[in-house]
């Protein structure tokens, strides 16, 4: 069954209807490895975009492309380290990888579970937060209805959008936010595009 269209509840807020008129998002693209882009996720914390790109290729070329849980925990730390993952990272790549292990976190393991409970889930692992967390269910569960306010860019981009720039408490965007349910996965898409551009 097809997701419902979600511009028409979107284009129901007059600033997000401006918003969606001045961007195109690609369609996400199905995840065939969800451990994978966990721990692409887990790389890319407080890197630069350019920095992550570099460190992840490097970490990739280690485990000769082949990102799994038995790949990084048989892996040489050094040799993780040598391509630019902290200590701690190689930490929180190995904990992931145990999690995984140890739990079926795909997209088929996690279907009948709410986003509260995957959020939970996930944020036992050491090194995975609530950021990193919302990310997964985005962009690798899709899940339809997230709103990533630990995230500065959808922060700053809804305050620039709907405040003039000016700070506002995330008990106001989630307010503001409210409208846009059950479809605040493809919101916050258009305001992360709005925000980079």
């Amino acid at each position: 069954m097809a997701e419902p269209d979600p511009e028409p509840v979107l284009r129901e807020d007059p600033v997000l209807a401006a918003v969606i008129d001045r961007h195109d998002l690609h369609p996400l693209e199905p995840v065939e490895n969800e451990f994978e882009r966990l721990c692409v996720s887990i790389i890319n914390q407080q890197l630069s975009t350019a920095s992550a790109a570099a460190v992840r290729e490097r970490v990739f070329d280690i485990l000769d492309g082949v990102v799994t849980p038995e790949s990084v925990l048989d892996a040489s730390r050094d040799a993780l380290r040598e391509a630019g993952l902290s200590r701690t990272k190689v930490d929180y790549v190995e904990n992931a990888a145990r999690a995984f292990r140890e739990r079926d976190l795909t997209r088929g393991g996690l279907v009948e579970h709410a986003n509260e409970e995957v959020i939970a889930d996930l944020t036992e692992i050491t090194g995975i937060g609530e950021w990193t967390a919302n990310m997964y269910l985005i962009f690798v569960l899709e899940r339809p209805d997230v709103l990533p306010l630990g995230d500065l860019a959808v922060r700053r981009g809804i305050e620039q959008l709907y405040n003039d720039g000016d700070e506002l408490p995330r008990s106001e965007m989630r307010e503001i936010a409210e409208p846009w349910r059950p479809h605040r996965s493809t919101a916050t898409r258009y305001i992360w595009a709005e925000y980079e551009a």
